[in-house]
Protein backbone atom coordinates (compact mmCIF):
# COMPACT_ATOMS: atom_id res chain seq x y z
CA UNK A 1 0.00 0.00 0.00
CA UNK A 2 1.33 3.89 0.08
CA UNK A 3 3.15 5.02 2.70
CA UNK A 4 5.21 7.96 3.68
CA UNK A 5 8.19 6.44 5.15
CA UNK A 6 10.81 7.32 7.76
CA UNK A 7 13.41 5.47 6.16
CA UNK A 8 16.34 6.07 9.18
CA UNK A 9 16.60 8.05 12.12
CA UNK A 10 18.39 11.87 11.64
CA UNK A 11 18.18 15.24 11.53
CA UNK A 12 16.61 16.69 9.52
CA UNK A 13 13.57 14.93 9.06
CA UNK A 14 12.22 15.51 5.69
CA UNK A 15 15.49 13.63 3.72
CA UNK A 16 14.74 10.61 5.21
CA UNK A 17 10.81 10.91 3.92
CA UNK A 18 10.21 8.58 1.40
CA UNK A 19 6.50 7.86 -0.72
CA UNK A 20 5.95 4.43 -1.18
CA UNK A 21 3.85 2.24 -2.49
CA UNK A 22 5.01 -1.39 -1.71
CA UNK A 23 4.71 -0.43 1.92
CA UNK A 24 3.32 -3.75 3.66
CA UNK A 25 -0.57 -3.90 4.75
CA UNK A 26 -1.92 -3.87 8.11
CA UNK A 27 -3.24 -7.47 7.75
CA UNK A 28 -6.21 -8.35 9.47
CA UNK A 29 -7.74 -6.59 12.14
CA UNK A 30 -7.06 -8.10 15.70
CA UNK A 31 -10.01 -9.21 18.26
CA UNK A 32 -11.22 -5.64 19.26
CA UNK A 33 -10.05 -3.83 16.09
CA UNK A 34 -11.33 -2.00 13.20
CA UNK A 35 -9.69 -1.48 9.99
CA UNK A 36 -9.81 1.79 8.75
CA UNK A 37 -8.84 3.19 5.11
CA UNK A 38 -7.61 6.50 5.64
CA UNK A 39 -8.75 9.75 3.82
CA UNK A 40 -6.70 12.29 5.75
CA UNK A 41 -3.74 12.07 8.36
CA UNK A 42 -2.38 14.92 10.35
CA UNK A 43 0.94 15.80 11.53
CA UNK A 44 2.16 16.49 15.07
CA UNK A 45 5.76 17.42 16.80
CA UNK A 46 5.87 13.74 17.72
CA UNK A 47 6.14 12.99 13.84
CA UNK A 48 9.19 15.15 14.26
CA UNK A 49 10.29 13.35 17.40
CA UNK A 50 10.31 9.76 15.69
CA UNK A 51 12.28 10.85 12.83
CA UNK A 52 15.01 12.54 15.13
CA UNK A 53 14.68 9.08 18.19
CA UNK A 54 12.69 9.71 21.08
CA UNK A 55 14.99 9.41 23.98
CA UNK A 56 14.78 6.35 25.76
CA UNK A 57 12.74 4.62 23.15
CA UNK A 58 14.40 2.24 21.04
CA UNK A 59 12.58 2.15 17.54
CA UNK A 60 13.52 0.05 14.47
CA UNK A 61 14.01 2.12 10.67
CA UNK A 62 11.75 2.25 8.05
CA UNK A 63 8.38 2.96 10.30
CA UNK A 64 5.59 4.56 9.29
CA UNK A 65 4.48 7.59 11.64
CA UNK A 66 1.20 9.39 12.53
CA UNK A 67 -0.93 9.72 15.40
CA UNK A 68 -3.98 11.45 13.81
CA UNK A 69 -6.13 10.53 10.57
CA UNK A 70 -9.40 10.45 9.66
CA UNK A 71 -10.52 7.35 7.74
CA UNK A 72 -13.98 4.79 6.73
CA UNK A 73 -13.82 1.52 8.40
CA UNK A 74 -13.80 -1.40 5.98
CA UNK A 75 -13.39 -4.32 8.41
CA UNK A 76 -13.56 -5.44 11.71
CA UNK A 77 -12.27 -7.59 14.30
CA UNK A 78 -13.42 -10.71 16.07
CA UNK A 79 -15.95 -9.72 18.74
CA UNK A 80 -16.69 -6.15 17.28
CA UNK A 81 -20.13 -5.30 15.97
CA UNK A 82 -20.17 -5.07 12.08
CA UNK A 83 -22.42 -1.79 12.45
CA UNK A 84 -18.60 -0.41 12.96
CA UNK A 85 -18.36 -1.01 8.74
CA UNK A 86 -18.54 2.12 6.48
CA UNK A 87 -18.55 4.58 9.52
CA UNK A 88 -16.11 7.81 8.82
CA UNK A 89 -13.99 7.63 11.81
CA UNK A 90 -11.02 9.41 14.00
CA UNK A 91 -9.26 7.84 16.32
CA UNK A 92 -7.13 8.52 19.86
CA UNK A 93 -3.83 7.50 19.17
CA UNK A 94 -2.95 6.63 23.27
CA UNK A 95 -3.31 3.53 23.99
CA UNK A 96 -3.78 2.88 27.67
CA UNK A 97 -1.40 0.05 29.11
CA UNK A 98 -3.14 -1.67 31.34
CA UNK A 99 -0.65 -2.39 34.36
CA UNK A 100 -0.81 -5.78 36.84
CA UNK A 101 -1.02 -4.56 40.67
CA UNK A 102 1.70 -5.43 42.89
CA UNK A 103 0.87 -7.18 46.67
CA UNK A 104 1.04 -4.40 49.33
CA UNK A 105 1.37 -1.44 46.71
CA UNK A 106 -0.25 2.09 47.81
CA UNK A 107 -3.32 3.17 46.06
CA UNK A 108 -2.85 4.04 42.18
CA UNK A 109 -5.66 6.69 42.87
CA UNK A 110 -3.58 9.91 42.67
CA UNK A 111 -1.49 8.00 39.19
CA UNK A 112 -2.25 8.65 35.73
CA UNK A 113 -2.43 6.00 33.16
CA UNK A 114 0.39 4.40 30.85
CA UNK A 115 0.11 4.84 27.24
CA UNK A 116 1.51 3.77 24.61
CA UNK A 117 0.97 6.00 21.35
CA UNK A 118 -0.01 4.74 17.58
CA UNK A 119 2.88 7.01 15.43
CA UNK A 120 5.29 6.31 17.82
CA UNK A 121 5.15 3.07 20.12
CA UNK A 122 3.74 1.11 17.01
CA UNK A 123 3.55 2.30 13.22
CA UNK A 124 0.93 4.94 12.54
CA UNK A 125 -1.72 6.04 9.82
CA UNK A 126 1.17 8.01 7.28
CA UNK A 127 -0.28 5.22 4.63
CA UNK A 128 -3.50 4.08 3.48
CA UNK A 129 -4.76 1.31 5.72
CA UNK A 130 -4.21 1.02 9.54
CA UNK A 131 -5.31 -0.87 12.73
CA UNK A 132 -6.85 0.66 15.55
CA UNK A 133 -8.70 -0.79 19.11
CA UNK A 134 -11.94 -0.05 18.39
CA UNK A 135 -12.59 1.37 22.25
CA UNK A 136 -10.17 4.60 20.80
CA UNK A 137 -12.42 5.26 17.68
CA UNK A 138 -15.23 7.82 17.16
CA UNK A 139 -17.53 8.52 15.19
CA UNK A 140 -17.83 11.92 13.10
CA UNK A 141 -20.29 13.67 11.25
CA UNK A 142 -20.55 13.04 7.35
CA UNK A 143 -20.55 16.78 7.08
CA UNK A 144 -17.25 17.17 8.65
CA UNK A 145 -14.33 17.99 6.46
CA UNK A 146 -11.69 15.10 6.40
CA UNK A 147 -8.88 17.18 6.67
CA UNK A 148 -10.28 19.01 9.67
CA UNK A 149 -11.40 16.15 11.52
CA UNK A 150 -7.83 14.12 11.16
CA UNK A 151 -6.35 17.64 12.55
CA UNK A 152 -8.25 17.72 15.46
CA UNK A 153 -7.65 14.96 17.39
CA UNK A 154 -4.49 14.53 19.22
CA UNK A 155 -4.17 18.46 19.52
CA UNK A 156 -7.76 19.09 20.48
CA UNK A 157 -7.38 16.02 22.93
CA UNK A 158 -4.43 17.49 24.27
CA UNK A 159 -5.56 20.71 25.00
CA UNK A 160 -8.90 19.98 26.62
CA UNK A 161 -7.52 17.15 28.96
CA UNK A 162 -5.34 19.74 30.45
CA UNK A 163 -7.16 22.93 30.10
CA UNK A 164 -11.14 21.04 31.37
CA UNK A 165 -10.74 17.73 32.78
CA UNK A 166 -6.82 18.45 34.88
CA UNK A 167 -7.08 22.24 34.71
CA UNK A 168 -10.43 22.81 35.79
CA UNK A 169 -10.62 25.81 33.29
CA UNK A 170 -14.53 27.47 33.97
CA UNK A 171 -16.27 29.54 31.48
CA UNK A 172 -15.25 33.31 31.22
CA UNK A 173 -11.67 32.87 33.15
CA UNK A 174 -8.45 34.33 31.45
CA UNK A 175 -6.78 32.57 29.87
CA UNK A 176 -2.53 32.80 28.62
CA UNK A 177 -1.69 30.63 25.73
CA UNK A 178 2.65 31.08 24.38
CA UNK A 179 3.59 29.65 20.81
CA UNK A 180 0.42 30.37 19.21
CA UNK A 181 0.55 29.02 15.58
CA UNK A 182 0.87 25.13 16.71
CA UNK A 183 -1.12 22.69 17.00
CA UNK A 184 -2.36 22.15 20.51
CA UNK A 185 -2.29 26.49 20.73
CA UNK A 186 -4.61 27.24 18.45
CA UNK A 187 -7.20 24.13 19.65
CA UNK A 188 -6.74 25.40 22.79
CA UNK A 189 -7.60 28.79 21.47
CA UNK A 190 -10.69 27.45 20.14
CA UNK A 191 -11.96 25.41 23.17
CA UNK A 192 -11.33 28.51 25.36
CA UNK A 193 -13.11 30.85 23.16
CA UNK A 194 -16.02 28.13 23.19
CA UNK A 195 -16.20 28.81 26.70
CA UNK A 196 -16.20 31.94 26.18
CA UNK A 197 -12.64 33.09 27.78
CA UNK A 198 -11.07 35.97 27.02
CA UNK A 199 -7.35 34.58 25.50
CA UNK A 200 -4.07 36.10 25.26
CA UNK A 201 -1.51 34.90 23.31
CA UNK A 202 2.28 35.08 22.69
CA UNK A 203 4.36 34.40 19.66
CA UNK A 204 7.83 35.73 18.21
CA UNK A 205 5.77 36.49 14.62
CA UNK A 206 3.26 39.27 14.32
CA UNK A 207 1.44 37.98 11.32
CA UNK A 208 0.81 34.69 14.01
CA UNK A 209 -0.69 37.47 16.48
CA UNK A 210 -2.84 39.11 13.95
CA UNK A 211 -4.30 35.43 12.96
CA UNK A 212 -4.98 34.76 16.77
CA UNK A 213 -6.77 38.13 17.16
CA UNK A 214 -8.90 37.30 13.89
CA UNK A 215 -9.81 33.74 15.54
CA UNK A 216 -10.82 35.66 18.66
CA UNK A 217 -7.64 36.03 20.91
CA UNK A 218 -8.51 39.35 22.64
CA UNK A 219 -4.35 40.25 22.87
CA UNK A 220 -1.25 39.56 21.23
CA UNK A 221 1.93 40.04 22.75
CA UNK A 222 4.88 39.78 20.21
CA UNK A 223 7.71 37.55 22.40
CA UNK A 224 11.22 39.05 21.81
CA UNK A 225 12.29 37.48 24.62
CA UNK A 226 11.72 40.39 27.55
CA UNK A 227 9.19 40.09 29.93
CA UNK A 228 5.92 40.66 28.94
CA UNK A 229 4.03 39.39 32.07
CA UNK A 230 3.45 43.00 32.86
CA UNK A 231 1.62 43.61 29.64
CA UNK A 232 -0.27 40.13 30.65
CA UNK A 233 -1.38 41.43 34.07
CA UNK A 234 -2.41 44.87 32.85
CA UNK A 235 -4.71 43.45 30.21
CA UNK A 236 -6.50 41.49 33.54
CA UNK A 237 -6.90 44.61 35.47
CA UNK A 238 -3.40 43.60 37.63
CA UNK A 239 -5.33 40.46 38.43
CA UNK A 240 -3.29 37.77 36.60
CA UNK A 241 -4.63 35.10 34.06
CA UNK A 242 -6.78 32.44 35.38
CA UNK A 243 -4.92 29.58 33.05
CA UNK A 244 -1.25 29.91 31.50
CA UNK A 245 -1.08 27.28 28.35
CA UNK A 246 2.19 26.65 27.66
CA UNK A 247 4.38 23.83 25.55
CA UNK A 248 7.41 26.33 24.94
CA UNK A 249 8.85 25.25 28.21
CA UNK A 250 12.23 27.07 28.99
CA UNK A 251 11.75 30.08 27.04
CA UNK A 252 8.26 30.61 28.58
CA UNK A 253 7.71 29.36 31.67
CA UNK A 254 8.82 32.16 34.36
CA UNK A 255 6.99 34.31 32.19
CA UNK A 256 3.64 32.37 32.46
CA UNK A 257 4.17 31.82 36.47
CA UNK A 258 4.66 36.05 36.52
CA UNK A 259 1.56 36.24 34.62
CA UNK A 260 -0.92 34.30 36.75
CA UNK A 261 -3.31 35.63 39.60
CA UNK A 262 -4.19 34.03 42.57
CA UNK A 263 -5.11 30.24 42.73
CA UNK A 264 -4.18 30.02 38.50
CA UNK A 265 -2.87 26.86 36.96
CA UNK A 266 0.43 26.60 34.67
CA UNK A 267 -0.69 23.82 32.16
CA UNK A 268 2.10 22.66 30.19
CA UNK A 269 1.77 19.46 27.13
CA UNK A 270 5.76 19.84 26.61
CA UNK A 271 8.76 21.98 26.75
CA UNK A 272 10.12 22.49 22.36
CA UNK A 273 12.07 25.17 23.65
CA UNK A 274 13.86 22.94 26.82
CA UNK A 275 12.92 21.12 29.69
CA UNK A 276 15.02 22.84 32.26
CA UNK A 277 13.27 26.06 32.84
CA UNK A 278 13.55 28.65 35.91
CA UNK A 279 10.95 28.94 37.87
CA UNK A 280 9.42 31.13 41.24
CA UNK A 281 8.72 28.77 43.83
CA UNK A 282 7.57 32.16 45.97
CA UNK A 283 5.04 33.18 43.72
CA UNK A 284 3.79 29.60 43.50
CA UNK A 285 3.31 29.07 47.13
CA UNK A 286 2.03 32.73 47.69
CA UNK A 287 -0.40 32.70 45.22
CA UNK A 288 -1.25 29.22 45.35
CA UNK A 289 -0.56 28.49 41.81
CA UNK A 290 -1.31 24.87 40.37
CA UNK A 291 1.51 23.65 38.15
CA UNK A 292 0.13 20.86 36.20
CA UNK A 293 1.55 17.92 33.46
CA UNK A 294 -0.50 16.69 30.73
CA UNK A 295 -0.54 14.32 28.32
CA UNK A 296 -3.13 13.19 25.67
CA UNK A 297 -5.86 12.53 27.50
CA UNK A 298 -8.81 8.98 27.59
CA UNK A 299 -11.04 7.66 25.38
CA UNK A 300 -13.66 9.28 27.46
CA UNK A 301 -12.23 12.88 26.95
CA UNK A 302 -11.78 12.12 23.40
CA UNK A 303 -15.37 11.24 22.97
CA UNK A 304 -16.35 14.30 24.81
CA UNK A 305 -14.29 16.61 22.53
CA UNK A 306 -15.42 15.00 19.33
CA UNK A 307 -18.85 15.64 20.42
CA UNK A 308 -17.84 19.44 20.18
CA UNK A 309 -16.02 18.79 16.83
CA UNK A 310 -19.31 17.24 15.55
CA UNK A 311 -21.51 20.01 17.05
CA UNK A 312 -19.58 22.76 15.03
CA UNK A 313 -18.42 24.05 18.39
CA UNK A 314 -14.52 24.09 18.28
CA UNK A 315 -12.74 23.61 14.40
CA UNK A 316 -9.16 22.91 14.28
CA UNK A 317 -6.72 25.68 12.24
CA UNK A 318 -5.22 23.82 8.89
CA UNK A 319 -1.80 25.41 7.41
CA UNK A 320 -1.56 23.80 4.75
CA UNK A 321 -3.13 20.20 2.83
CA UNK A 322 -0.41 17.96 0.80
CA UNK A 323 -1.05 15.77 -1.51
CA UNK A 324 -0.01 11.66 0.32
CA UNK A 325 2.66 12.19 -2.81
CA UNK A 326 4.04 15.51 -1.23
CA UNK A 327 4.98 14.08 2.20
CA UNK A 328 8.42 15.10 2.32
CA UNK A 329 6.89 18.34 1.72
CA UNK A 330 5.02 18.35 4.29
CA UNK A 331 7.53 17.47 6.75
CA UNK A 332 9.94 20.18 5.71
CA UNK A 333 7.10 22.69 6.05
CA UNK A 334 6.60 20.85 9.81
CA UNK A 335 10.85 21.03 10.45
CA UNK A 336 10.55 24.80 9.39
CA UNK A 337 7.85 25.35 12.06
CA UNK A 338 6.71 28.55 10.54
CA UNK A 339 2.93 26.67 10.20
CA UNK A 340 -0.14 28.33 11.80
CA UNK A 341 -2.12 25.18 12.59
CA UNK A 342 -2.15 22.19 11.37
CA UNK A 343 -0.42 19.91 8.35
CA UNK A 344 -2.25 17.41 6.46
CA UNK A 345 -1.73 14.43 4.07
CA UNK A 346 -4.17 13.72 1.66
CA UNK A 347 -4.80 9.71 0.49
Amino acid sequence: MRAAVCTRQGSPVAPNIEFVTDWPGPGEPGAGQVQFRCLATAFNQMDLWVGRGVPGLKLEYPRVSGCDACGVVEKVGPGVDASWIGKRVVYNAAIEIPEAPVAGEAPRSTLSPRYELIGEHHNGAMCERVNVPVDNVAVIGDDRDAAEAAAFGLCSLTAYSMMVTKGGLRAGQAVLITGIGGGVATCALAIARHLGCPVAVTSRHQWKLDRAKELGASLGVLDQGQDWSREVRAWTSKRGADMAVDSSGKATHLNCIKSLGRGGAYVTPGATSGADATTDLARIFWNQLRVLGSTMGSNAEFKEVTALFNAGAITPVVDEVFPAEKARDAYARLEVGEQFGKIVLEW
